[in-house]
């Protein structure tokens, strides 16, 4: 059974276009790349998956039943930005996920902390923007859920972080589970991931396997990215 799937899905802003016919899916024990420049319509897609907008037309069925309120509950979800309390301390979050999501496993949360050198009696005011990031990150992957999404996880976090936050993800991420992960740092994470999907002015252009894709094309996914979408 798919996990998520797209179908015909199309979302329009009065005159704009923002999704045009959309059909993807997604298996477990993948990690897909959600690539495209920016306008390309890839957070108005995720944002249609976590029920934060409404289709114009078409259906997203999360294990084969319409997006709602059982989908939110196994749907883990990184947004591009903070939404944390900025007067909370760390174990604050840590009580609220656990209390709000019966998936949260706190001490996986605790253990990732200590991994990624960030302390429970912190206040998110104090942390700089690649600490809040490793943070929601934390949040995210210690949720025991079917279907993560991750939007721009490590735009701020330095190289040798980022490192480290991929192989936390790989080694935190459930083979029955999939992971849709969006991002412009394509170098650096494509290693991780089993399936590209490009989007450009709305439409999936593209849809492959990482591995297929690189011996078809002749090159890494960032060049054949490049080439594509000429940047």
């Amino acid at each position: 059974m798919n996990i998520l799937t797209c179908n015909n899905l199309t979302k329009r802003f009065d005159k704009t276009l923002a999704l045009d016919s959309v059909n993807i899916a997604t298996e477990p024990g993948k990690i897909y790349g959600l690539l495209g420049k920016n306008g390309a319509g890839k957070t108005t897609l995720i944002k249609l998956i976590n029920g934060l907008l409404t289709p114009t037309a078409g259906e997203i069925l999360f294990k084969n039943e319409p997006i709602g309120v059982e989908s939110k509950k196994r749907i883990s979800y990184l947004p591009e930005r903070t939404y944390l309390d900025r007067d909370m301390t760390v174990e604050k979050v840590f009580d609220y996920f656990a209390d709000f999501y019966e998936n949260f496993d706190r001490p996986k949360a605790e253990r990732l902390l200590a991994d990624l050198d960030l302390e429970k009696s912190m206040k998110i005011s104090k942390m700089s923007k690649g600490m809040q990031e490793k943070l929601q990150l934390i949040l995210v992957m210690s949720r025991d859920a079917d279907l993560y999404i991750l939007d721009e996880p490590l735009g701020g976090v330095d190289p040798a972080t980022r490192e480290y936050i991929l192989d936390t993800i790989l080694q935190n991420f459930s083979e029955n589970a999939s992971l849709i992960i969006s991002t412009h740092i394509i170098a650096d994470i494509e290693r991780i991931l089993d399936e590209v999907i490009f989007i450009d002015n709305g439409k999936v252009v593209l849809h492959s396997a990482a591995d297929a894709l690189r011996e078809t094309e002749g090159g890494s996914i960032d060049d054949i990215f490049r080439r594509r979408f000429k940047c």
